[in-house]
């Protein structure tokens, strides 16, 4: 679930910065770094970041202030993986949603 949501998170970036103005002077970019991928936004010296964590019994995504919030993981009735934010089933493009909306759309 963490590499899929990762691989979702690149799309994400790509389609914003395909939104950008031509003459922007911001930019988006996703880093690995194995255990964790940060989504980062540049613009000039200034910089913000959401950083996906993967914990021992959760994603944890946090940004430049802490922790906004832990994704936990569970098998329904049916035998399918399933993402929870405060024991509340969500889809993964509202994990997105919640962790990216601010920096992707509010930031600039």
């Amino acid at each position: 679930m963490f590499k899929e949501l990762k691989l979702q998170v690149e799309e994400d970036v790509k389609t914003r910065n395909a939104l950008r103005p031509n003459n922007s002077l911001y930019e988006f970019s996703v880093a690995d770094g194995g255990d964790d991928f940060a989504v980062h936004l540049k613009a000039g010296e200034f910089q913000k970041s959401v950083i996906f964590s993967l914990a021992e019994h959760a994603i944890v995504v946090r940004d430049d202030a802490g922790v906004m919030f832990e994704v936990t993981l569970t098998f329904n009735d049916e035998g399918q993986c399933r993402l929870h934010i405060h024991q509340k089933e969500i889809e993964s493009w509202q994990v997105r949603r919640k962790a990216l909306e601010d920096l992707l759309f509010r930031s600039i």
